[in-house]
């Protein structure tokens, strides 16, 4: 986790934890983030290589390259393979690009 939270420290946008507390969030663009799973690697019937799933959401209110280019920056600065989807979340009027990779613990 110390890896992660040093990642989205560097891309210098409010963040959370999965979600922001009711009617505590701040003004978009946001993070929210979270590790929904593993893909750790087994030896002997133990965990021998820890990797966990992680999903970086970015909302804006609207389409904003630069704020995506902070960032994509920051996860190819740190050599990491990501997914990238966007949808627009019309009952939020946000857009939320979602970044997904796994990131060795």
């Amino acid at each position: 986790m110390d890896k992660l939270l040093k990642l989205i420290s560097e891309m210098d946008i409010p963040s959370a934890y999965d979600h922001f507390a009711e009617g505590e969030s701040p003004s978009p663009p946001f993070i929210t983030y979270l590790c929904p799973g593993s893909d750790n690697f087994p030896a002997d019937g133990r965990v021998y290589f820890k990797v966990d799933e992680v999903h970086i959401e970015l909302y804006t209110d609207e389409k904003d390259p630069s704020v995506e280019g902070k960032v994509e920056a920051v996860l190819d600065e740190h050599g990491i393979f990501y997914d990238k989807t966007e949808v627009w979340i019309d009952t939020e009027k946000l857009y939320e690009v979602l970044y997904s990779f796994e990131l060795e613990g």
